[in-house]
Order: C-alpha cells, then structure tokens, then sequence
C-alpha cells in the first residue's frame, strides 16, 4: 500500500508519497534485509515513520537508493559510499572517484581482450599441432593479476573519507577540530544560532552532550541533501532545525541572531561580501560572526610532495586561502565587523606510513588521479622512501571571531 500524507510547510501543504519497505524493496529489486540494513549503517535512513514504528520511503529515496547501488556495483564499499553524502555532497570529487572506476573497467576490459587473443592463439596452436608457448600464457595471467592488484590498490586509495582519516588518526592534537571549536563557541541557554554551510552537522553531532538546553539552533546548507545527513545524525533533537539557504540571501529578518556560524565555508562562497553582508544584517547588536579558514601553510609539506614527484600535479585548481584564510581574512571582516580577532588550532600532523599520504592524495580535487593513474607504483615508492624516517605536516587552521 502506498501512503500519502499531507506536509506543512511555510504555511502551505504539499501531497508526498510514501512507500512500505517490502513496496520500496521490490521498486529497487532488492531484498527487504538489504533496505534494513542500509538504514542501520546510516547510508539510507527512512522518510519517516509510522505509528507503530514502519519504515516510510520517499520518490527521493529511491533516487539515493539508485546511487547507492550503482556505487556497490562499481566496487566502492559502504563506508566509502556513507562518507561522499550522496546526492548532494561533494559533486566534483564524485564525478572524479566514478571517473576512476572507468578508467579501471576500461584497463580490465584491454586486459581480458589480451587474455582473450592469447587463448585463441593458443588453441589455434594446437588445431595446427604446433608447440604451445606455456610460459607466455602464464606471464600474460600473472601480469594480468599484478595490473588487477595495482588497480584495487589505488582504486581503495581514492575514497573521501581519505581525508577524515589522515587528521583524526595522525594529528598531533587528540582534542579535535570540532571539539575545540564547538568549546569556544560559549553557548547558553536561548541563544539563537545559524550555522551556514553546516555540511553532515559533524559540528553538532560530535558534541550532541555538551549543546545546553534552551538553545534554538538553525542548521543550513545550500545542499538538501547534506542537511538530510545532519538530521540522521543528530537525529529528533528539540534544539535544531534544518533549513536549506543560501549564505548571500539568508531568509531572516534583520537583528534575528546572537551567533552565526561559518565552519570553513566562506571561501566557497561566489560573492564572499556579499555573504558577510548578510551575515551582518541577521545578526543583533553585539552579536558575533565565528568564521573558521586556514593559511597558505596549512598541509603544504603534501603539496611539496607530490610536485617533487611531478611539477605538473596541481591538488586543487583554487587556493581557497587566497579568497578567505587567516591571513587576509581579518582585512575582509574589517570591512563589515568593527572588533575582528584570530584564534589558531595548534596542531601538526606526524606519520611514517606512506598509504594514509597517499590515500589522502588521491581523494584531492586537482589533477592527481589521471597523472598518477599509470605510475601507481612508483609514486608509492617514492612516498615510501620519503616518509619512512618519519614526516612532519603542518597545520594552520583557525576561526576569526567577529563581533557586529
């Protein structure tokens, strides 16, 4: 049976469909255990739900189901597939990741047409009772293997979450990015806050116990989809609401907010003053702007790296710092906030192993991949050699606070 209910938005209704697990399940030609199970690895969370606790689904879920089978089928695992937020994530890094896995089916493809004609020449050997070369075929299979080992080597190397891992694993700092940030927030009971460019609310989710109660917290992205991961994070809780804005027409009414938040995500913005406009306008006297950035040096030891491997590798076509970091960013403030003051991150990243760098590498936004594609191996050996003795990188990352 399918359900429909009324939704309340703004004021107005809209007519949404629902689906049972067993009618979701067959709509996808999967099993029910598999729907289950994707919503207790968080990677497809239901609709909603009804009375009695039944799983609902929407038109929109079935389009995030769609991906999430296409990614499994392209060999991704469901960790890699849980970190790129599907759907409305980081586009750019997704489209490079499927990319990849052309690239690898195209190489397997080449190398089964090989395998393909050594057997045709083989058994054409012996229609004509001629000596059968053994060991070419052999050294074809073997190669074929080495090429397979080499392809999934790199193809695990390049999932996003590469990233995350690198900092939580190996930075020098254990309290954390998030911790340290949400602690300097001072929050208090009937605050009103907006976080802009909230993402998946790790902000919130990895300090859910400490958020004091009587605070009214607005989550936003420009992403739907991002904002629907930050609810299943965080899931039913009183304080947050959840909308989608955009940081140059924020959709409040002027002297509305005591703090807006903007966790490295003014960079990204197209108009960046336009963007602190507005900020400056929702938020009431004295009220205070917290925007986090990072400089120039902020892991430049891996940009190094890999141009010493090849000057043509560029990891990111836009330094992001140049549009707002820490150091130019306490100018661009100045324009808008009367007190602007920096606060640093003390922290370093310390390793000896050369796959969580590489890993890192790999998930980057620039050119990497189709450079480093078909000299897999030997970037390996080349990062091996420089990290085994023990590699140091820098981080310089911060907030600037900026009162109104």
């Amino acid at each position: 049976m399918i359900y429909s209910f009324f939704d309340y938005i703004e004021g107005r209704h809209t007519m949404s469909q629902y689906y049972t697990s067993g009618e979701f399940a067959k709509k996808a030609h999967v099993s029910i255990r598999t729907i289950r199970y994707y919503d207790q690895k968080n990677l497809l969370k239901p609709a909603t739900h009804t009375k009695g606790g039944a799983r609902l689904y929407t038109d929109r879920d079935f389009a995030k189901l769609q991906q999430i089978l296409l990614l499994k089928y392209l060999g991704f695992s469901l960790s890699d597939i849980r970190e790129m937020t599907i759907g409305s994530g980081d586009k750019q890094l997704l489209r490079n990741s499927l990319q990849i896995q052309k690239r690898l089916a195209e190489e397997r493809l080449e190398e089964m047409k090989n395998v393909v004609n050594a057997i045709d020449s083989t058994s054409q050997a012996l229609d004509r009772n001629d000596q059968v070369d053994w060991s070419k075929m052999l050294n074809l299979i073997h190669l074929t293997s080495m090429n397979q080992s080499l392809s999934m080597q790199y193809k695990n190397a390049t999932n996003i979450s590469a990233r995350i891992r690198l900092h939580r694993d190996y930075s020098v700092n254990k309290e954390g990015w998030f911790p340290w940030l949400f602690s300097n927030l001072h929050l208090k009971s009937g605050m009103k806050v907006l976080e802009l460019g909230a993402g998946n609310g790790a902000l919130w989710s990895q300090n859910i116990a400490k958020v004091p109660a009587g605070v009214n917290i607005i989550l936003s992205d420009i992403s739907e989809g991002m904002l629907a991961d930050a609810k299943n994070e965080i899931s039913n809780k009183p304080e947050f609401q959840y909308a989608v804005i955009d940081a140059e027409k924020i959709p409040f009414a002027d002297n509305t907010f005591d703090l807006v938040i903007a966790n490295h995500m003014l960079f990204y913005c197209d108009d960046i003053s336009k963007a602190l406009s507005e900020i400056r306008r929702v938020l009431k006297p004295g009220a205070s702007l917290v925007c986090s950035t990072y400089s120039k040096r902020h892991m430049r030891e891996i940009t190094d790296l890999v141009q010493s491997f090849n000057s043509n590798i560029v990891l990111s076509s836009t330094n992001l710092y140049e549009r707002f970091g820490l150091d130019n960013g306490k100018q661009i403030l100045s324009k808008f906030f009367s007190d602007v003051t920096c606060k640093k991150y003390h922290d370093a990243i310390e390793i000896s192993e050369a796959t969580p760098i590489i890993s890192y590498i790999l998930s980057c936004h620039g050119n990497q991949n189709e450079i480093l594609l078909n000299h897999y191996q030997e970037f390996k050996q080349y990062v091996e050699s420089k990290v085994s003795g023990g590699f140091s990188i820098t981080k310089d990352a911060g907030f600037f606070t900026a009162r109104k």
